[in-house]
């Protein structure tokens, strides 16, 4: 998914909001968890791909890492499958992997038998597939991203080489680090847009005492952004200090409220373990950031932090047709929020959402809109800090997808190539276990 969120609220806009909910990987409120995770080094060389066998023009291989090269100009439709696991949840739905990806696909084995695929890419290749905001957002918004989510990769990576050269060290492509969606289908209004931001601020990044800054987003603030140390633990970056936000009053996430009927608490409360099983809650108070449940002869007391977590769990877990509300991202989309008694439930209300650390895009948004340019956005929210010149890799890896069970590879026009063979267009099964089989029928 990507470039879903158009910039007027609506409940379309509230459910595409998804995507821009932190791609930086920190916690969805300050102060609950750690900073991002950094991306593990670059896997070992592993021998080529060996020569497929064939037998009347299909394809039979099995390895510990195939590769596969997308066609000049072309790319791979993707499609994976994670293997099953039993759940509680009503209608639960097995998560798949659905793309469309250039370069080089290679898939590698885990030792617990998973496949994990990753694609190797040029540096604006990477750049254009970043999802994180809609094409249609101005100029200045969409260039101030494109500067923010370059800085954030080579920061995150490591990067030290020079002009050209390859970045080695591989980082993720979903929310954990930054949205990599592949190339967009169908392509949004607008697409060209942005493709001319990340043309147009080549080479542009955040440094911090010479090296790119680690220029963490968010989606939407709750009146301010607050400092690394408050939310990840780090030493605090003289370049991520608090700012007031008044200009993201555009986002649909900007406030928002949630009603939890008595029925859906003791549904939720019960699966989360944090209620007793054959009663029923019959009343809630509030007292401060506590809530406190009645029923069936029964006390028990619970803090809106625990609250929130057992919600988002459960609530679209066991009562799908009513989680989130509102089409909201997730049920209680932030933990800057205050806790109601209402006449039949607690209502929710709240502020944001995001870890709350540097650029606020919906900010960005707005202050585009009042006429700031890129530069002035970036040395807003990040200390000062305006686009310096600095080397971009050539090629880098990203890992679309980890833990599948099985995958469909198919090129989007002829000329891919896997152990010097041409595929044409035909589709490839490939399978997990000790190694990476790889198939597919002739025609």
């Amino acid at each position: 998914m990507r470039f879903r969120v158009p910039a007027r609220a609506s409940a379309c806009a509230l459910v595409c909001l998804a995507l821009l909910s932190s791609c930086t990987s920190a916690p969805a409120e300050p102060g609950t968890r750690s900073s991002p995770p950094t991306p593990s080094p670059a896997p070992s060389r592993e021998p080529e791909t060996p020569s497929p066998t064939s037998a009347d023009g299909a394809l039979e291989l099995s390895a510990p890492r195939v590769s596969i090269r997308a066609p000049r100009g072309g790319s791979f439709r993707v499609r994976g499958a994670y293997p099953w696991t039993s759940s509680r949840c009503v209608d639960a739905e097995r998560p798949t992997l659905d793309g469309d990806y250039p370069g080089t696909l290679a898939v590698r084995t885990a030792d617990d038998g998973t496949l994990t695929a990753t694609v190797t890419i040029s540096f604006r290749q990477y750049l254009e597939g970043i999802a994180e905001v809609p094409p249609s957002w101005p100029r200045a918004a969409l260039e101030a991203q494109v500067v923010a989510a370059r800085s954030y990769v080579l920061a995150r990576t490591g990067w030290s080489g020079q002009q050209g050269e390859s970045l080695d060290t591989p980082i993720c492509g979903t929310a954990d680090c930054q949205v990599y969606g592949g190339i967009p289908h169908p392509t949004p209004p607008g697409m060209a847009r942005w493709y001319r931001a990340v043309r147009e601020t080549r080479g542009q990044v955040l440094l911090f005492g010479g090296r790119p800054a680690d220029t963490v987003y968010y989606s939407t603030s709750n009146g301010r952004t607050y400092g690394n140390d408050e939310v990840f633990g780090s030493s605090p970056l003289p370049y991520l200090r608090p700012v007031t936000e008044r200009h993201d009053g555009a986002s649909p996430l900007s406030r928002w409220q949630v009603d939890l009927p008595l029925d859906d608490l003791t549904t939720v409360l019960r699966a989360a373990g944090e209620w007793p099983g054959t009663t029923a809650i019959a009343s809630a108070a509030v007292h401060g950031s506590t809530v406190r449940l009645k029923g069936g002869g029964r006390t028990g007391t619970i803090d809106t932090g625990t609250l929130r977590d057992a919600v988002n769990t459960w609530a679209p877990c066991l009562l799908p047709g009513r989680y989130p509300s509102d089409g909201l991202p997730v049920t209680i989309p932030s933990g800057w929020l205050d806790v109601a008694a209402g006449p039949r439930g607690l209502v929710v209300t709240g502020r944001g959402w995001g870890h709350g650390v540097g650029m606020v895009q919906w900010g960005a948004y707005g202050k585009a809109r009042q006429g700031w340019t890129a530069s002035q956005i970036l040395a807003f929210y990040y200390g000062g800090l305006t686009p310096k010149r600095f080397s971009e890799p050539g090629t880098m890896q990203v890992v679309i997808a980890t833990g599948l069970r099985s995958m469909i590879v198919q090129p989007t026009a002829a000329g891919a190539v896997i152990g010097g063979r041409a595929l044409g267009r035909r589709p490839l099964r490939i399978q997990g276990g000790e190694a990476v089989t790889v198939s597919s029928s002739s025609g």
